[in-house]
């Protein structure tokens, strides 16, 4: 791998180390320590997502537009400010304000993280995504644990700790990522292209196959919102569900070789990898939904941890596959978008949902709604088959 990914590795994984002191623990902190609902955490976390999704595509404008340094930049400084405040004042209403922030502003980063590991490695493939995969759960593995030992002492120092994670980052992306250079072959002009929109087949294909990564994340965002709140009220710790992300980070990097011949053989195929991927996914969420100890909250992540391996680094290898010259910051932008949407109707869906039918039955329900990946999966690539633009990615 390049000395330059070795950069963005590094960045990312302090970055989510940050991160990491917050997002497990907001649902508890609104519920357990503010005594608020679910479903009012649940609109909290929604206006967080949201402007994640703004910020996104902001990003991503902004990495075709001036490029991935200052525009990481920018993010990061955003998020050092709102952080301080909450620091000083994470009361109710401040904390609802400054959270929506960080949502925005780190919005901004990760699609230009994205987008920049596949401008400067793009012979990499699947490889240079996947090293930014795997550094996010090497610091989801890490920080966690770290977040519920800090919690443990006191729950207000989670605050300080992603505060001096994000100064770290931003040392390491001033002093590192001002010297890499985009390839010159993938980055041009485009963004002032007016008239009739360009490569509309690629871009068709991008939104048929995030439909059915929306409805993943929307899925998936239970593990941190309701998941967290019942296994809370089922006797697990605080610790130990900090834990079962400790082990979904580890089992990430030690699962690789694990993976590595399934991936191997299906290398070049990532629509089967995606179908593969989110069967697995299928199988984790029915298993949680009956979960009622530590050991099969445990088992379920295991199961989950499989099937993500093997989904997350195929959208965003797509992405850059689909991306015309110029626009990868754009289209890196969109996939994020998908994911944050779904992180922003999840909770609230969850939470209401729960209320209702109970957490077996909300996770079921959901759960079906997976079906809809599968067939994203299955008719993405048509517009490219039928305007002859680009190649069937398989």
């Amino acid at each position: 791998m390049p000395k330059k990914v070795w950069l963005l590795v590094i960045g990312m994984f302090v970055n989510v180390i940050g991160n990491s002191f917050l997002w497990p623990l907001n649902t508890i902190y609104m519920h357990d320590y503010l005594g608020k609902s679910l479903a009012v955490a649940g609109l909290v976390l929604m206006a967080n997502a949201g402007a994640g999704v703004v910020g996104n595509l902001l990003g991503g404008f902004l990495f075709d537009k001036i490029g991935g340094f200052k525009s990481i930049i920018s993010g990061i400084i955003l998020s050092i400010l709102a952080l301080a405040y909450l620091v000083y004042n994470h009361d109710w209403y401040p904390y609802i304000i400054f959270l929506t922030i960080l949502g925005f502003s780190g919005g901004i980063i990760f699609p230009s993280m994205y987008a920049m590991v596949g401008t400067i490695w793009p012979e990499g493939g699947r490889k240079a995504f996947n090293s930014i995969y795997l550094a996010q759960n090497v610091g989801v593995a890490i920080g966690p644990a770290l977040a519920g030992f800090v919690a443990s002492v006191h729950i207000d120092y989670i605050f300080s700790a992603n505060l001096a994670f994000y100064i770290i980052f931003l040392l390491i992306a001033y002093f590192g990522y001002k010297k890499l250079e985009i390839a010159p072959d993938r980055h041009t002009d485009v963004i002032r292209e007016t008239g009739r929109i360009k490569h509309r087949a690629p871009f068709y294909a991008l939104l048929i196959l995030v439909a059915g990564y929306l409805v993943t994340w929307l899925v998936y965002s239970q593990w941190s919102t309701t998941i967290s709140t019942h296994a809370l009220s089922i006797g697990v710790t605080l610790r130990e569900y900090s834990s079962i992300w400790t082990i979904n980070g580890l089992l990430i990097v030690i699962g690789q070789p694990i993976i590595k011949p399934l991936i191997k053989r299906i290398e070049n195929k990532l629509k089967t990898q995606m179908i593969i991927g989110t069967s697995i996914f299928i199988i984790s969420f029915i298993v949680v939904s009956f979960a009622g100890s530590f050991k099969m909250f445990i088992v379920s992540m295991v199961i989950l941890t499989f099937g993500e391996m093997i989904v997350w680094p195929a959208i965003p290898t797509i992405a850059s596959q689909l991306a015309p010259k110029g626009r990868d910051g754009f289209y890196q932008g969109i996939v994020n978008s998908a994911a944050t949407i779904g992180r922003m109707i999840g909770p609230f869906a969850g939470g209401v949902l729960v209320e209702i039918y109970g957490m077996k039955i909300m996770l079921l329900l959901l759960t079906s709604l997976m079906a809809i990946t599968i067939v994203s999966t299955l008719l993405y690539d048509r517009p490219l088959r039928t305007s002859g633009e680009k190649p069937e990615i398989q």
